[in-house]
């Protein structure tokens, strides 16, 4: 339980917030894994409503920075702060952090022993303390939502690939999150399922959801992205609107990448 302190220092961050100003900043954000710098000083804002599409070859520090976000993986420099709330700090209420910001992995992580119904429903429930009967409720618009009606009693094993990665976006939708992060959704599904997940993050967009996206899945970053980033070696090396990025990427580095992939 967070002490009152971190709830005050949570309330006060919370309360010098407004909306025309960045939901995430990112400061200059430096990350090591022994002797191998992962980022080394990455800084830039994502506002309210934004898809920010982040690309760039493995091991260039895209989804350490996504847990960085989410205070999965502590920084070593730099600030992030999510609702002007500093994310890095010694007496983080990390409860509040969850609750603003979801986060999508590219395993589903469900409980193998738990309904998808129940898989939703749990952080709700045990964590928040909220009423279960609600809770339920809004588990099945969730995933009426993401196109699972009729999937409520399912049990993990019992679907696909790509219907139970819609079931993990909606378990983290469950908590009301401000901010979606999705590492690499689609990388562990079979091609035919991955353009069901794609859809549901879409809609996601379309309706104002502020996504950050580590993603392959170049087709869909042009379509839905308001910013893209390309990340070498732990920097940021272009970022820009899609169109212009993709078709006029200035580094030389951001060409040699897209053209691999493209």
């Amino acid at each position: 339980m967070p002490s009152s302190s971190n709830a005050a220092a949570a309330r006060h961050a919370d309360a010098n917030w407004t909306p025309d100003q960045p939901i995430v900043a990112i400061r200059n954000v430096h990350k090591s894994f022994g002797d191998f710098e992962v980022l080394r000083g990455i800084t830039f804002d994502v506002m309210k409503g934004d898809v920010i599409c982040i690309i760039g070859a493995s091991g260039s520090g895209k989804s350490t920075l996504l847990r960085c976000i989410n205070a999965l993986v502590p920084i070593d420099s730099g600030s992030i702060k999510v609702e002007g709330q500093e994310v890095h700090q010694p007496n983080l209420n990390t409860l509040a952090l969850r609750k603003k910001v979801g986060m999508v992995f590219q395993q589903f992580n469900l409980f193998p022993h738990k309904t998808a119904l129940q898989n939703i429903m749990m952080a709700p429930v045990q964590v928040l303390k909220q009423d279960k009967d609600a809770v339920r409720e809004r588990a099945r618009r969730l995933l009426a939502k993401v196109r699972l009606e009729g999937k409520e009693d399912a049990y993990p094993g019992e679907l696909s690939g790509g219907q139970q990665q819609r079931v993990a976006i909606a378990r983290s939708l469950a908590m009301n999150p401000d901010v979606m992060l999705f590492d690499e959704v689609t990388s562990a599904l079979d091609p035919e399922t991955v353009n069901e997940v794609l859809l549901t993050i879409r809609e996601l967009a379309e309706e104002g959801m502020t996504c950050m996206l580590v993603t392959h899945e170049m087709g869909f970053a042009r379509e839905v992205a308001d910013h893209m980033y390309f990340t070498d070696r732990g920097i940021i090396v272009e970022h820009g609107p899609p169109q212009e990025f993709f078709a006029n990427p200035k580094d030389e580095r951001t060409k040699a990448f897209l053209g691999q992939i493209l």
